[in-house]
């Protein structure tokens, strides 16, 4: 029996003729500005940082609705960059939790290592895209610094941090995300990845998307952030874009990965990576694990292929409590966005149809999981 079969009746079901789409957030209708900005940025700006600040004011005061800050006010709204107010650091730099009274609004407050792996161009990049795009999914850009040498960017706080929190290593009395709050944190990424792929023009395609990137606020909605490795996708009858390869190791699709070629089928692919660890709680990568569990996804493979194995994949943290029907179908979706061939991956506003009804309450499906292998 094929591992779709079991679900294959909720899939039809999901499978309703499409109605028209409710734009949620302001639509982008000026891909021609998008695609001239970026080219500004490739031709004048390059690496001359000088050249860079005054290229991000210049367009500031005429196109972006973000604030520009100096960075004595963010120093202010940090306590100095005090390491107490410090809230997160990767390789782009250290970020700050921060109240700045000019916009009177709790923020985060993301320093750029001046020789970290962040630079102008995404920078730039990230300040672009954000300030373009509006959506409950998509992180709100409060403003940013392009003092001298500083790169800062500022955001609206998101008090409970990344997916990545909530899903490994969880601290001491920490509870684990229920099966329900899985699917909820699923659909409103994929909502922000469908805005970006159908909505914007030309689409964009985030490159980055992966459970860090995801972040929760109080209600543990979820929004997409960084965006400093984002490209505009392909236009004027082209079907992909060509790129040196970025982004994080295990989520990156694998003709992207290969052979720099970039579509939204690539975020489709991550997004598929990331629906993997909420329903396992595994890492994409883990090397504490033995040799052949590494790898998410190569793990997933065989086991997508034998309903039997189904509950091998699920996260001992939810003690068997979800869904038999919902968890065939999270498999499917999974399945069907990390095909190997970039063609035959759905396409976000599809998988959006099929989580959205993954994630309705079904008070009557929380069962045991040995159910599933009577």
């Amino acid at each position: 029996m094929s591992w779709l079969s079991c679900c294959r009746a909720e899939v039809h079901q999901c499978n309703v003729p499409c109605k028209k789409k409710l734009i949620v957030g302001k639509p982008i209708n000026n891909g021609k500005s998008l695609r001239s900005f970026m080219h500004t940025l490739s031709l004048k700006t390059d690496d001359n940082k000088d050249k860079m600040a005054e290229e991000i004011r210049r367009i500031g005061k005429a196109k972006v609705s973000a604030s520009i800050f100096t960075f004595r006010e963010l120093s202010a709204a940090t306590n100095n960059f005090n390491s107490n107010r410090l809230i997160g650091e990767g390789g782009f730099g250290r970020v700050y939790q921060g109240y700045i009274e000019a916009v009177d609004q709790v923020v985060a407050v993301k320093q750029l290592d001046r020789n970290g792996m962040q630079g102008s161009r995404e920078f730039f990049s990230e300040v672009l895209m954000l300030s373009l795009v509006q959506h409950p999914n998509l992180v709100n850009l409060v403003g940013y610094c392009a003092d001298g040498d500083q790169r800062i960017l500022v955001y609206e706080y998101m008090p409970k941090g990344s997916l990545e929190n909530h899903l490994f290593d969880l601290a001491p009395g920490q509870q684990p995300l229920d099966w329900n709050t899985r699917m909820k944190i699923a659909v409103g990424a994929a909502k922000g990845l469908e805005y970006l792929h159908d909505f914007a023009n030309p689409p964009i395609i985030l490159r980055d998307f992966k459970a860090s990137n995801i972040l929760l606020d109080e209600r543990l909605n979820p929004k997409l952030s960084d965006f400093g490795l984002a490209k505009l996708g392909p236009t004027k009858g082209k079907d992909h874009v060509s790129t040196r390869i970025m982004g994080t190791y295990g989520y990156c699709a694998p003709e992207y990965a290969m052979m720099g070629m970039l579509t939204t089928k690539s975020d489709v692919y991550s997004f598929g990576v990331v629906l993997l660890e909420l329903i396992s709680g595994r890492r994409v990568i883990d090397v504490n694990r033995p040799t052949e569990e590494q790898n998410l996804v190569l793990w997933a493979e065989p086991l997508l292929k034998d309903r039997q194995k189904f509950t091998l994949m699920v996260d001992p943290l939810l003690k068997g409590n979800y869904p038999v029907k919902g968890l065939c179908q999270a498999l499917a979706v999974a399945a069907i966005c990390l095909k190997k061939d970039a063609e035959t991956r759905a396409v976000m506003a599809d998988v959006v149809t099929a989580i959205e009804f993954l994630a309705r309450p079904k008070d009557n499906e929380i069962i045991d999981a040995e159910l599933l292998n009577p």
